[in-house]
């Protein structure tokens, strides 16, 4: 006869309740807490055949999670090197690829040289430094002739892009000659920039492109704005 039905004391069960924050530190949290028990598990086999079963079906299971990148040969990589830092690389398994190695893993990586941080004008950039300091290193012949004025081109388009009024070739030839360190003199030659109207119309096709679709306003052919009917319903 089966033994009667005894009810639960329900502070006893709240009291034995697992909580998360008494649960152990999960390594790569997207995988879930399952996975990790299963690794745990997995590390503590004694034969080794098993335990290599066992982490080639872990393995599959991870690759289940993204089922288009499971048979990639760069996905597999990553998830063995995953599976050796989940076990926090207490795994001893015969893996396909270099088992990685706590030092490797944790390797930070070199300081990336900053670009120069106070520019005397600002409104060119650190790219036209970068383009005048490439210039500077060519030989003398058409290509660097092209080269530096294509560069004062862009100067001069920066520089309308930051200040709306009209600027002179002149100005633009100072602030080159000065930032190639007087090495791209054009001061005293007979060439001629694209005219500010150019500019300025490049400037305006390249704002117009990063604007919102919704933001932008449609012209007719006869170059009105289209009629737009109010809705007096919108409480707006």
């Amino acid at each position: 006869m089966p033994e009667k039905y005894i009810k639960e004391n329900a502070n006893d069960v709240v009291y034995h309740l697992e909580y998360n924050a008494e649960r152990p530190h999960l390594i790569i949290p997207e995988y879930g807490r399952h996975l990790q028990k299963l690794i745990d598990q997995a590390t503590i086999i004694e034969d080794r055949e098993t335990r290599n079963k066992a982490a080639k079906y872990i393995i599959q299971v991870m690759g289940s999670l993204n089922p288009h990148l499971r048979d990639v040969l760069d996905f597999q990589h990553k998830l063995w090197d995953q599976i050796f830092i989940m076990s926090d690389f207490k795994l001893d398994v015969d893996s396909p690829y270099p088992i990685p190695t706590r030092d490797v893993i944790h390797l930070k990586p070199e300081r990336l040289a900053y670009p120069q941080k106070n520019p005397k004008y600002r409104f060119y950039g650190n790219n036209i430094k970068y383009m005048i300091d490439v210039a500077n290193s060519w030989e003398e012949g058409e290509m660097k002739s092209a080269l530096v004025k294509v560069i004062a081109n862009h100067m001069k388009k920066s520089y309308l892009s930051w200040n709306k009024d009209t600027v002179t070739d002149t100005v633009i030839f100072e602030h080159l000659y000065e930032l190639s360190a007087g090495k791209l003199n054009l001061l005293q030659s007979t060439e001629e920039l694209l005219t500010t109207n150019d500019l300025m119309r490049t400037n305006k096709k390249m704002s117009n492109k990063s604007m919102p679709l919704n933001n932008k306003i449609k012209i007719n052919k006869n170059g009105k704005k289209p009629f737009v009917k109010k809705n007096n319903n919108n409480p707006k």
